[in-house]
C-alpha cells in the first residue's frame, strides 16, 4: 500500500476493512475521520486520511492536516469544526445552512477572511490554510468514534 504521512489513495481491490488493518486503526475511525456513512463504499483514487497525531497531554486542538489535504476537496467532521471556529472568530462567508463538512468555496472565503484578519496579504491570504493560521485557529481536537 503506497501512503503519504497520515494518507492513503485507494487503489483497485482495497477495503475499508484492509486499509484499517493495515494502519493499525478501525473501520469505523476511517468512517469518520474522512466522512463514508457505508463503510463498504470506496472510490479508486480516493485519498483518505488513515492516522492522525494522537493528541499530545493536554493538547485541544487538530493538528495542522496539511496544506495539500484540503486541495483533496475533504469531506470530514474537521473541516465543519473549522468553519465554527471561523464563524466564532467573525470570518463567515457561509450561507444560512453553516458550514458543511465537504470543502468548499464557502470554506476558502470564510478562510480568506480568517488569513486577512491575521495580517495576511495577498497570496498569503488565498483561503488555502497554512499551519500557521490553522495553529493560530485552535480548532478544537476530539476523537472521532
Amino acid at each position: 500500500m503506497e501512503t503519504e504521512g497520515k494518507y492513503y489513495t485507494v487503489k483497485t481491490g482495497d477495503t475499508l476493512y484492509a486499509i484499517a488493518r493495515t494502519f493499525g486503526t478501525t473501520v469505523e475511525q476511517l468512517q469518520a475521520w474522512n466522512n463514508i456513512p457505508n463503510p463498504n463504499i470506496i472510490k479508486i483514487g480516493q485519498r483518505l486520511i488513515v492516522s492522525q497525531e494522537a493528541p499530545q497531554p493536554g493538547a485541544q486542538f487538530v493538528p495542522f492536516p496539511g496544506a495539500a489535504w484540503f486541495k483533496t476537496q475533504p469531506n470530514s467532521p474537521i473541516i465543519a469544526m473549522m468553519g465554527a471556529r471561523l464563524i466564532e472568530e467573525r470570518c463567515s462567508a457561509y450561507g444560512p445552512g453553516g458550514p458543511s463538512a465537504q470543502w468548499n468555496q464557502q470554506h476558502r472565503d470564510s478562510y480568506a477572511m480568517w488569513q486577512r484578519k491575521l495580517g495576511f496579504r495577498g497570496a498569503d491570504a488565498d483561503g488555502w490554510p497554512g499551519e500557521k493560521s490553522w495553529t493560530k485557529l485552535r480548532v478544537p481536537y476530539q476523537v472521532f468514534a
